[in-house]
């Protein structure tokens, strides 16, 4: 079984060669991703070594952070926004407090949802905000799944974020056919390089499993696909600005989202 302090050594690990490995590139733009890591690994591993409470901490500050970007896309009023982060929050805590309420809660937050365009009456743009805010819940919501899982969670997590900076660096040396319409820049060759180094990565931090490798070569490719189809609607390259190196909060996480909601099919 693994736990956040046999990953420690790991990322603490990977974080010394990926500095050592930035210094020698001296390219600005990974320079600053470093940095980035640099501070959020040890956040967030810090986070799930409290346990629940601080798993569900860092779930419902990601999950807010993530609806205010989604609401940005999708030019969301702030009450919808509001209304969105409440219900994420609220699911991420019942799988902390009362898992077995979890799906009540969800669907509580569905209606919530759900009522403000009906409530404000908008003809105009009411279908708009409610099939945006429902697809928000069912996106940001699977941010609970980490709670119960712990540290097979965080060891997701660095397995998908390795399959990710390989596929991007893969798919530019090898180029070949792209993999979507959706994301012209990404290549087959680098989603399987990337499904190869996310799968070596699992079992090297003894967290393989037939759940958790579909999870990353198939979940975590498709979570990428599905914020670039958001995107492009909202003709926009970024979720946000803020995140050093890397746009927003939900370019980072958005591969992580959709492998946590394949592993919570799987298993």
């Amino acid at each position: 079984m693994i736990t956040v302090a046999s990953l420690a050594p790991f990322l603490g690990g990977a974080l010394v060669l990926g500095g050592i490995g930035v210094a020698v590139s001296r390219r600005r733009e990974l320079l600053i991703r470093w940095c980035a890591w640099a501070v959020g690994v040890p956040l967030v591993t810090g986070a799930f070594w409290l346990g629940h409470p601080g798993t569900a901490a860092i779930a419902i500050v990601v999950g807010v952070i993530g609806v205010l970007e989604f609401g940005g896309l999708m030019r969301l009023a702030w009450v919808d926004r509001a209304v969105l982060a409440a219900a994420v929050t609220g699911v991420v805590l019942a799988a902390w407090l009362a898992p077995g309420e979890v799906l009540r809660v969800l669907a509580i937050g569905a209606l919530a949802v759900a009522a403000v365009p009906l409530l404000a009456g908008d003809v105009d743009h009411g279908l708009r905000r409610l099939c945006a805010g429902l697809l928000g819940l069912a996106w940001l919501s699977v941010l609970a799944a980490l709670v119960p899982l712990g540290a097979s969670g965080l060891a997701l997590f660095v397995a998908v974020s390795v399959a990710d900076v390989v596929a991007y660096f893969a798919g530019q040396r090898l180029g070949g056919p792209r993999l979507s319409p959706l994301s012209p820049a990404k290549r087959w060759s680098g989603t399987l390089a990337g499904a190869t180094a996310g799968l070596g990565t699992l079992a090297v931090l003894s967290a393989l499993s037939w759940p958790m490798a579909i999870a990353v070569a198939v979940g975590g490719p498709a979570g990428d696909l599905l914020e670039s189809m958001v995107k492009r609607g909202a003709q926009t390259k970024d979720a946000g600005q803020w995140l050093a190196g890397s746009g927003g909060l939900l370019d980072r996480i958005d591969s992580l989202l959709i492998a946590l909601a394949v592993l919570l099919v799987l298993r």
